[in-house]
Order: structure tokens, then C-alpha cells, then sequence
């Protein structure tokens, strides 16, 4: 018999993360074009998105412990007050200060409150349900994230071009705040008592070190496909973060309008890609040929800057590429945080889920430095970056059906 999927804590966790979501998404892309405006630079912009992303690295394997030791649900609740009341006190700092350091500030204060909010709402799923529920349940939570997508960069486009960047850290701040309200009114078991050892870091070296323990003796599956995901996010993060911004805004010199219509067909490919989670993911086996579809989609994108188009041309080549790389990696997320949280312990799942971030995103600063000055140089001729890019994710997703075709991860 299949259990109900939309029972009452689930239903407030998913309207939780579809305002958080949606208000932090808003809140991004107005900081982020805000940034790109006052600077013209794709390093500046790189710069400036790496370094908003450090603590959530560094600090996410914290995050991870408390999601394991503390109450999960007045942690979700903490955490999204605070980003409310961050976002609305921006709004005197910014007109006191202005510039990139308001924009600055509040995107490193938000990467500080995800290093601990993301690792609780993945451990939290698998309390709410088990089972082939836990699949179903992170393909809804990622279709409402696309759903965000879809609709937050068109809409914040509108309301940065109308009214500046205050009532979008308005709006922003509102979100989060009911967010927090939904989250106190739900109900998750108490976890068991763990004693603390040695002080805080002790009992987080020592907790740490039980995860890293399951990760390298029990589930080395698990281990691979996150070192496979951090190479992978080298590549995508600087193409797809920085790269296809930098690309739309300031290489074809289109409006904030056109690059957040663009945005939100990629929140309509993830949305198909969490769809297909659900529906097609139990099924798929080769996953690792989803990373080869998007290294595919990029080929055509880089083929645009070879040939005589134009500005709209080429924007509609760029956002159809970036559509279907999006839906490959919409549906690998899925599957594989999916199959993370299944065979991880309830005791250790907020720690594993938090290195499965870290481990994931420490590559993306990398990349999108890296990135960054590599678009700097290259100017108009983006197709230098992009072809070697599809080639090399191609290559990367084919080479396990290669080298031992039995041993693919599934």
C-alpha cells in the first residue's frame, strides 16, 4: 500500500521552501544583475558570486552536525528569520551605502544561513517519509524549485527594471519571514540525545569523522558520485552561472528583461527535469550519460559565436542550449541526492547531506573564477569556452561505459 505523500508536515515544508525559494531566487537575481550593472566585468561577477558561496562551504559541515544533534524544525524556522530580517534591514544600508558592498554583505549573510537551513531540510525529508516517498517527495520539492525559477528571475527582472533594487529586498524579506511561520507549525520526531564530546570541536571532529567513515567504508559508491559532481560543477557552474549571464547581458548586450525571460525557461527545464525524476527514475540506469547531454547542449551554443547570426539569434541558440543542460542536471540532482538520503542512516544523514554539499560546491569557486577571467579574455569569441566545455563534459559522462561498462554508478 503507498503511504500519502501530502500529509500535513510535508504540505508546510513545501509551501516553507516554495516562499524561500522564491524570495531568495528574486532576491539573487536582482543582487546579481544590480552587481553586473555597477561593475561591467564577468570576473568582478565571478568574483563576487565565489566568494558569497565560501560560507556556505565552509561552513556547511557545521551545519551539517547541528541538523544531526539540534531541533530541526526551530532551526528551519531560525534560519529564515533571519534572512528575512537581513534582507529587510538592506534596505537603509543600501541607501546609506550603496555600491557592490550592501550587494556583497547580504549575499555572504545568505550563503552563512543556507550552510545551515539546506542541511536541515534534506535531513527532515527522510523523517517525514521513507521509501520510494523520499524519491517522490525531493522530486516535488525540486519542481517547486523550478517552479521558483521559472518565475522569480521574469518577475524580479520586471520589478528591478520598474522600481530599483528596495521593494525586491522588500518583497524578498516578506517571503522569508512567512516562511519562518510556516515552518514553526511543523512537526518532526525528536531526535535521540547524542553526548558531546570534547566541546564543540570535538564533537564535530568526531562526528565529521563518522560520516567521512560511512562515506569511504560503507557506501564508496556515494564517495565517487560526489568527487564525479564536484569535477562536473567545475565546468557548469562557470559556463552556466557565470558564462551565460555575463554572455546575454554584456557580450549580445541585451536587457535585464530578455536575460530574465531566458532564466525562467531554465526554471522550466528543471522543473521537467524533477518531473522526469519522478516519473522516469526508478528506471534510469546510465546517469552518468546524463552529464554527456549536457556537455552535448553546449556545442551548439559555442557553434553560435562561429556562424554570421545576430544578437537574438544567437540568445535564442543560448537559452535552448542551456534549457537542455539544465533539464539533464535537474534530473541527476533528483536521483542522486535521492539515493544519498536512502542508504544514509537517520542518526548521520544531516552531516552526510551537508558534506554531499560541500564536497559539491568546491569546485563551483573555482570554476567560476576561473571562468570568469576566461570570458574576460575571451570577449566576443565565447565559443572558445564553450566548445572545449561541451567536449569535456561529453567525454567525462561517457568515459565509465568505456573503461568498464559493469562498474557505472546506478
Amino acid at each position: 500500500m503507498k503511504r500519502e505523500l501530502f500529509t500535513k508536515d510535508f504540505t508546510l515544508l513545501v509551501l516553507g521552501q516554495a516562499f524561500s525559494l522564491a524570495g531568495g531566487y528574486v532576491l539573487r537575481f536582482a543582487l546579481s544583475m544590480y552587481v553586473l550593472e555597477l561593475t561591467g566585468s564577468a570576473g568582478v561577477f565571478a568574483g563576487m558570486l565565489a566568494a558569497a558561496m565560501l560560507p556556505t562551504i565552509l561552513l556547511s559541515p557545521l551545519g551539517g552536525v547541528l541538523a544531526d544533534r539540534c531541533d530541526r524544525r526551530r532551526l528551519m524556522v531560525l534560519s529564515d528569520a533571519l534572512a528575512g530580517a537581513a534582507a529587510l534591514l538592506a534596505l537603509p544600508a543600501l541607501e546609506a551605502f550603496g555600491g557592490t558592498g550592501t550587494a556583497a554583505g547580504l549575499l555572504m549573510l545568505l550563503s552563512v544561513l543556507g550552510a545551515f537551513e539546506s542541511p536541515v531540510v534534506q535531513a527532515a525529508l527522510p523523517q517525514l517519509h521513507s521509501g520510494e516517498n523520499i524519491l517522490r517527495g525531493n522530486a516535488v520539492i525540486n519542481q517547486v524549485a523550478a517552479l521558483a525559477g521559472l518565475a522569480a528571475p521574469f518577475l524580479g527582472s520586471l520589478l528591478y527594471a520598474a522600481l530599483g533594487l528596495g521593494p525586491v529586498l522588500l518583497g524578498a524579506g516578506l517571503c522569508f519571514l512567512l516562511t519562518a511561520l510556516l515552518e514553526r507549525f511543523i512537526r518532526l520526531a525528536k531526535l535521540p540525545g547524542r553526548a558531546r564530546e570534547g566541546g564543540l570541536l570535538g564533537t564535530l571532529y568526531g562526528d565529521l569523522a563518522e560520516s567521512l567513515h560511512f562515506l569511504r567504508r560503507e557506501e564508496r559508491d556515494v564517495l565517487r558520485l560526489l568527487l564525479l559532481a564536484a569535477l562536473v560543477s567545475f565546468f557548469a557552474a562557470g559556463a552556466a552561472l557565470v558564462g551565460f549571464p555575463y554572455l546575454v547581458r554584456e557580450v549580445l548586450g541585451l536587457t535585464a528583461e530578455l536575460y530574465g525571460a531566458a532564466e525562467s525557461a531554465l526554471g522550466a527545464a528543471a522543473l521537467l527535469g524533477a518531473l522526469a525524476a519522478g516519473v522516469f527514475g526508478p528506471r534510469l540506469r546510465r546517469r552518468q550519460l546524463l552529464i554527456s547531454a549536457f556537455g552535448l547542449s553546449l556545442l551548439p551554443a559555442g557553434a553560435a559565436f562561429l556562424l554570421p547570426l545576430g544578437a537574438i539569434a544567437r540568445y535564442l541558440v543560448l537559452t535552448a542550449a542551456f534549457f537542455a543542460g539544465q533539464l539533464c542536471c535537474s534530473l541527476y540532482s533528483v536521483l542522486a541526492v535521492s539515493m544519498i538520503q536512502q542508504r544514509t542512516p537517520e542518526q548521520l544523514t544531516g552531516k552526510v547531506m551537508a558534506l554531499t554539499s560541500t564536497i559539491a560546491m568546491c569546485a563551483q569557486p573555482l570554476g567560476q573564477l576561473a571562468y570568469g577571467a576566461l570570458f574576460d579574455l575571451a570577449g566576443n569569441e565565447a565559443e572558445l569556452i564553450l566548445l572545449p566545455t561541451g567536449l569535456a563534459l561529453l567525454l567525462l559522462g561517457l568515459r565509465p561505459c568505456f573503461t568498464n561498462p559493469g562498474r557505472v554508478l546506478k
